[in-house]
């Protein structure tokens, strides 16, 4: 079976790993279906010839020999845990073609660098509210006092979730890697964006990463009767939090020109009964941008907001910072050979910008670092009906195997 076959059957096998009734996947971090995931990848990389550990977080390191062993090494990867009912290709595409990629250069001969092939553990946020997290303890970026805090909705705390499948919280800083062991990072993920179908385009060179500030919000108001309470005695807390998910919304348009987006994702009701004055209501905010300084004025304008909602229904509105991430831009020169490579193939591209968070943006403090995208039909994501056809996945395939081998040909310093 040539590599782009051999390809679509890992993801055809991933995708059945934690299939839900709408033919999505569910495989949140640290359950038994990632677990399940991770195991059966974890044997790809072995029958490809790959030495395979983990660190102390359940990232997956599978790492194939250059001819020059004290040389940086050239790493690639993405993840596999979804969100719920998630897609069959986001972060499981990227770890499908690297691997695949690595398995075609292992043919062209010993290269000079070593091939790293990384899977990252806990990308998405949707468990622990903590995003891209395996590759931030990598990085040496993680806050593992949130961490140690950090629940999912079943009121399961992060050290235990690891704990139930063999990890130690207290270990996480010996996953951290010093800079200098790897030369670049390079991450192949499906597009979360209408663009390159707008423009016709199997695949686009990453040249920015928009990062995320995260909160949650309390907002205490007073539970009581919905029949016995007048309306002018109220306390209500959705009420809060309904004028408080306007003003976000009012925010990211204000700011959308300097490329910013503002989301409340989650909102959670208490008592949550019928005939009950809400007396309290917990939210999610997820602020992006790809300026820092558009990023902490557009949060700053949301907290005034929140200032004047607490003033104005007379309750507490309380944030609670859930992370802080830096934009991130490419690496300029790996982005120059990406347009070189995909000129050489006749694959066509176009420079995107990424609005989505990924592991790349952390590895950037790591090593050089570049990122490809591949078409996704109506830029839908984190989705079950997300889709991305073969022949873009295969373009996506040759454009990321030539830049690994460019790369890991590349001699110290160059």
């Amino acid at each position: 079976m040539d590599d782009k076959n051999w390809m679509m059957e890992a993801l055809k096998h991933l995708s059945r790993i934690g299939r839900t009734g709408q033919d999505g996947s569910n495989r949140l971090a640290f359950t038994k279906e990632d677990a399940e995931a991770r195991a059966y990848f974890k044997g790809l990389m072995t029958e490809s010839g790959l030495a395979v550990r983990e660190d102390a977080f359940g990232n997956i390191i599978g790492r194939l020999e250059g001819s020059e062993p004290g040389l940086a090494a050239v790493a690639t990867g993405s993840h596999l845990d979804t969100v719920p009912n998630g897609g069959h290709y986001d972060g499981m595409a990227g770890c499908a073609a690297s691997l695949a990629a690595v398995r075609s250069l292992r043919r062209r001969g010993t290269l000079r660098r070593p091939l790293e092939v990384i899977v990252f553990q806990m990308e998405e946020s949707s468990r622990f509210s903590l995003a891209t997290f395996g590759s931030k303890v990598m990085a040496g970026k993680a806050d593992l006092d949130l961490a140690r805090r950090a629940k999912d909705k079943e009121g399961i705390s992060l050290p235990d979730a690891m704990r139930a499948q063999g990890y130690d919280f207290e270990a996480l800083p010996r996953a951290g890697r010093k800079k200098g062991e790897l030369a670049c990072f390079v991450e192949m993920h499906i597009e979360q964006s209408p663009i390159l179908e707008e423009k016709g385009l199997p695949v686009g060179i990453v040249t920015a990463i928009a990062a995320p500030i995260r909160s949650r919000v309390e907002i205490t108001g007073k539970a009581s009767h919905s029949g016995s309470t007048v309306m002018n005695n109220r306390l209500d807390a959705l009420v809060t939090a309904a004028d408080l998910v306007l003003a976000v919304r009012a925010v990211g348009n204000r700011f959308s020109r300097r490329e910013i987006v503002a989301t409340v994702g989650n909102l959670v009701v208490r008592p949550g009964a019928m005939n009950v004055v809400p007396g309290g209501a917990e939210l999610w905010i997820d602020l992006r941008g790809t300026s820092r300084e558009a990023m902490d004025e557009a949060q700053a304008a949301i907290l005034k907001a929140a200032e004047g909602l607490a003033a104005k229904h007379g309750m507490p509105v309380v944030f609670h910072p859930l992370g802080a991430d830096d934009p991130v831009r490419m690496t300029p020169g790996i982005v120059d050979l990406m347009g070189e490579a995909s000129r050489d193939l006749r694959i066509p591209s176009t420079p995107i910008v990424s609005g989505a968070g990924h592991d790349t943006m952390n590895m950037a403090a790591l090593g050089e670092v570049g990122m490809i995208f591949v078409r996704n039909r109506d830029g839908l994501s984190h989705h079950h009906e997300e889709y991305a056809a073969p022949e873009d996945l295969m373009s996506g395939l040759d454009l990321l195997t030539e830049t690994l081998y460019r790369l890991a040909m590349r001699a110290e310093g160059s």
